[in-house]
């Protein structure tokens, strides 16, 4: 499912037109991306949690030069599914 199929759901299923139910989509992304950039948790009880993990310092290759290269640790975003997510995938 892509962006515009999941506004249209999201359309249909709260009785939103699609102009309104993008801005309740984007405005979610919105705050999430600004609380995972502040370092902080996104719980939802039920659904799950957005957070950020560090990555360590680690080697790479890089196969255009065929040498090693050192990788900065960073930060990436994850997401842990919630019980309730989970048993309704299984």
């Amino acid at each position: 499912m892509n962006k515009a199929e999941l506004i249209t759901n999201v359309a249909q299923k709260s009785e939103l037109t699609k102009k309104d139910a993008e801005k309740a989509i984007n405005a979610l992304f919105e705050t999430v991306s600004d609380a995972l950039e502040k370092g902080e948790k996104v719980q939802v009880i039920g659904f799950g949690t957005f957070f950020t993990r560090m990555l360590k310092e680690r080697q790479g290759y890089n196969p255009a030069k065929k040498e090693t290269v050192k990788m900065p640790a960073i930060n990436i975003p994850a997401f842990k599914a919630g019980k309730n997510l989970k048993d309704r995938i299984k």
